[in-house]
């Protein structure tokens, strides 16, 4: 993720780093304050997040994989977005978004943790971005092989960072008629 802010910087985009680590996130209990007060009932620190994503052109969503799948962690941001959401449905409307998925294997789960980014995406009118055919179908997919040193020697996970990223950027500057 911190490669991706870095190779958009160098294009010219502002972007900002939210890690779900050391943060204090509660799961969403589908209590529908939200929806009847138009705020989420936890003032915790995805209030930091929603403030970010408010103004932004794009959003890049990142997790490891735990049991083929994403991370809780990421889910439980995902599902507290319907906090945002709810007030207002046109929230994410309209913004690019990519996905980024570091698996223990190389087939370890990276396609169904992109396909949930993805679908969030989709719910929630956000373009989904991928880098297209031959090596980066559906998002960005690294093979950690449990070690971070792995992660950054992946090769073939770097190409499909590389493809993702300049997709989306494309896709950026579409939306803004650049």
């Amino acid at each position: 993720l911190k490669k991706t802010l870095s190779m958009l910087e160098e294009k010219g985009y502002q972007t900002d780093y939210f890690s779900v680590r050391g943060k204090k996130i509660n799961f969403c209990i589908h209590c529908d304050t939200c929806i009847r007060t138009g705020k989420c009932v936890f003032k915790d620190d995805m209030i930091e997040l929603y403030t970010m994503l408010e103004d932004a052109d794009g959003m890049v969503l990142a997790t490891p994989v735990y049991q083929g799948g994403c991370s809780a962690q990421l889910k439980a941001v995902i599902d507290r977005f319907r906090a945002v959401v709810a007030p207002n449905m046109n929230f994410f409307y309209g913004k690019v978004g990519m996905g980024i998925a570091v698996g223990g294997d190389r087939i370890g789960g990276q396609e169904l943790a992109l396909q949930q980014i993805i679908t969030f995406y989709l719910i929630n009118g956000v373009t989904p971005i991928s880098g297209g055919s031959f090596g980066a179908n559906i998002g960005a997919s690294f093979w950690s092989k449990d070690t971070l040193e792995d992660v950054m020697e992946d090769e073939e996970g770097f190409k499909s960072l590389k493809k993702t990223v300049k997709m989306f950027i494309k896709k950026l500057e579409e939306s803004r008629g650049v």
